[in-house]
């Protein structure tokens, strides 16, 4: 009886040893690494962190090895082995340029920053853990985007019966998408446009636009990052002598109206400067009809206070029924005509 339990107490802890053994092992040797689902966006000349992480969550301090690399196994971008960095396997463009971020490695997560993010950089990334003689993988994907210059806008001249824009803009990856829209914030379809790609993979553009809408008054051209989901735009005032130039009749019109308004301008000085004239010429009659009326009455009070020699008052030296002044004997009327002279009244 004695040995019976003996033997039943034995399998049951060789038993609970070796399912020990198992928790054991599964805890410490089996895991699966997983990546972002979407795509890592990084700019053009910034940081791209490219994060793993563990499941179940254990610490990765002590993994035996941890590896980035691109599509082979040997291109490596950052390898972690023994708690140290391995530069020897790094290649050569990622020398100095990366780094571990280790700030989570006891929630089971890593990273590997790449420091000045390069057009190349861009594409499919596998991150390696390996513990043992178990290891898992993940994959992960870096989009590289560039937000180049603001575009610059500015006016051709006259095309195809309208005011030609053209708008230039460098240095964005990837192609850029362009737009015009008006003032009122509406599409205006483009003209033409055109995409080169330079030495460094970055592009630059140019459309134009014709305008033949004068009551536009402006227009806006805007390129847009499809990554980064960010524009930038540059307005274009165009001013109407453009519009006019671009239309014959109506710079006739123009030029006919301009005429008109000269003509009327010269009409009204015209009648301005006659009226003056008018007005002068009637106040210099008023003044020499002035002039006479009171020289007319100087004359009558010169007439009426002239000294009389009998010594009557004005008008009593009158002989009744003549009209004549008498003069002492010897003598003229100083106011009587000489002979030969008419009388003047």
């Amino acid at each position: 009886m004695d040995k019976c339990c003996k033997h039943a107490l034995l399998r049951r802890v060789t038993c609970l040893f070796v399912l020990a053994q198992l928790l054991t092992r599964a805890s410490t040797d089996e895991f699966w690494v997983s990546g972002p689902s979407d795509p890592i966006v990084a700019e053009l000349g910034g940081e791209a962190i490219l994060p793993c992480s563990l499941s179940p969550a254990m610490s990765v301090e002590n993994m035996e090895e941890l590896r980035w690399y691109r599509t082979r196994f040997l291109e490596a971008v950052f390898v972690y082995r023994n708690q140290q960095e391995q530069k020897e396997e790094q290649m050569d463009e990622y020398l100095g340029r990366t780094s571990l971020v280790k700030d989570q490695f006891h929630q089971g997560k890593a990273a590997v920053r790449i420091h000045k993010v390069w057009l190349s950089d861009s594409g499919t990334y596998i991150c390696f853990f390996k513990q043992g003689p178990y290891y898992e993988e993940a994959l992960l994907e870096l989009k590289v985007a560039g937000m180049g210059s603001v575009p610059e806008v500015h006016i051709k001249g006259i095309e195809d019966g309208g005011v030609c824009v053209v708008c230039n803009a460098s240095g964005w990856y990837p192609k850029p998408q362009v737009q015009w829209r008006d003032s009122r914030g509406e599409n205006l379809p483009a003209s033409s446009e055109t995409h080169t790609e330079d030495a460094e993979g970055l592009f630059s553009m140019e459309s134009t636009l014709v305008v033949r809408d004068r009551s536009l008054g402006s227009v806006t051209c805007s390129t847009f990052n499809p990554i980064l989901g960010q524009e930038k735009a540059m307005a274009m005032f165009i001013p109407e002598p453009f519009f006019l130039q671009a239309s014959p009749w109506m710079a006739a019109f123009a030029v006919g109206m301009t005429v008109m308004g000269l003509l009327v301008l010269a009409s009204c000085c015209f009648l301005i400067w006659e009226q003056r004239a008018r007005m002068q010429v009637h106040q210099e009659l008023e003044n020499l009809l002035r002039e006479q009326e009171e020289w007319q009455k100087t004359k009558e009070h010169a007439l009426k206070t002239a000294y009389c020699p009998s010594g009557n008052p004005p008008g009593e030296g009158l002989t009744p029924g003549s009209g004549v002044v008498d003069s002492p004997p010897g003598e003229e009327s100083p106011f009587l005509p000489h002979p030969g002279e008419a009388f003047l009244p």
